[in-house]
């Protein structure tokens, strides 16, 4: 039992790790959406073509995104069922929060 959780927790921490630079996880988030150019992504992000596929390179080494090509153009996709679900459920975690700060700035003012 203490093997299996030793390994959990280090497969975790290197997936946290992996997700947790900011760009990184602005690409993934991204990309939740679907298909996406180096261009397109770099746009998005507000980073250098050059940064981007710096970070994507990063991402597929760890099997999160996948790419083609179509001409000189690479185009990028989600591929990790994990990297998907927890970046939907953080994103419907602060939606959740930003909502929830809203209608608590709404209540203070009608005081």
């Amino acid at each position: 039992m203490r093997e299996d959780l030793s390994d959990f927790t280090s497969r975790a921490s290197a997936f946290l790790k992996v997700l947790a630079g900011r760009t990184r996880s602005m690409l993934i988030w991204e990309l939740i959406d679907g298909e996406r150019s180096v261009g397109e992504l770099a746009e998005m992000v507000g980073a250098s073509t050059t940064a981007v596929s710096q970070q994507l390179a990063i991402l597929r080494g760890e099997g999160i995104v996948s790419t083609r090509s179509c001409g000189q153009r690479r185009f990028y996709s989600l591929t990790s069922p994990e990297a998907r679900h927890f970046v939907t459920a953080l994103r419907e975690l602060l939606l959740q929060n930003v909502a929830a700060a809203e209608i608590q700035q709404v209540r203070d003012r009608a005081r």
